[in-house]
């Protein structure tokens, strides 16, 4: 449930606010006492948008879905906002140290998305009815993932695998329009999980398919995975 007080708008551009907005969560589980999330704004000379930082081990879904929603709503709006108008060659240009351009930071995600939305979309629709406990509990594991991949935990470089290097003949604005178009998804993905069990359905990583995490953990570690490199594309701006 949402704890009384001020309000935060989701982001803002160009001193635009969100339509929607965001407040501090109060998760109750179980076999907790009421804990507090906080959500902090991470401001740039672009906008301003709400980044929380890694939810609770145990956590409300309710609670959990609204935080990555938020999330991912913040990666549409700089993808529309600051990718999209942008020349070929500017989204081609590598960055100053030699590292990824704009393109091939988002077609990299791309490569992600190409490999769980599907898995995600398919379980969840072969899902059963969830029980009544509204509670995810993430595992060992999955907290990890997401804590390596997500920017303000995991700061140090990691090196892309070979099955997810960007493409060496990329289409630069295709490369953004496909990356908008996968993160609607991923939105959609994330409303029709409200009905679902997020602790039951289980997703096989794409490094190792014989892993497989938590539907909750994939959308924890996949979400901080694109905040990762969305950061690093605009370092390129």
């Amino acid at each position: 449930m949402r704890a009384a007080g001020r309000s935060t708008p989701a982001y803002c551009a160009a001193g635009q606010k969100s339509n929607r907005r965001c407040t501090d969560f109060l998760v109750n589980t179980k076999n907790h006492d009421a804990t507090m999330v906080h959500l902090a704004v991470i401001k740039n000379k672009y906008m301003t948008y709400i980044y929380p930082a890694i939810p609770p081990a145990t956590i409300s879904k309710t609670v959990l879905l609204s935080l990555l929603e938020t999330k991912v709503e913040a990666h549409i709006h700089e993808a529309i906002s600051l990718f999209q108008n942008l020349s070929a060659s500017q989204l081609s240009q590598p960055a100053p140290d030699g590292s990824w351009s704009i393109a091939q930071c988002l077609d990299h995600l791309n490569g992600y998305g190409d490999y769980y939305l599907p898995y995600i979309e398919k379980n969840l629709s072969n899902a059963t009815p969830e029980n009544d406990d509204d509670t995810f509990k993430s595992s060992w594991l999955g907290r990890r993932f997401t804590k390596m991949m997500d920017p303000e935990t995991g700061t140090k470089k990691m090196k892309a695998f070979k099955n997810h290097l960007p493409a060496a003949d990329l289409h630069p604005h295709k490369a953004v329009a496909v990356f908008i178009q996968q993160q609607e998804t991923l939105i959609s993905c994330l409303h029709r999980a409200a009905k679902a069990d997020l602790n039951s359905i289980r997703i096989p990583i794409s490094i190792a398919k014989f892993i497989r995490l938590k539907l909750g953990d994939v959308f924890q570690f996949l979400i901080a995975h694109n905040e990762r490199h969305i950061r690093q594309a605009k370092r390129n701006l």
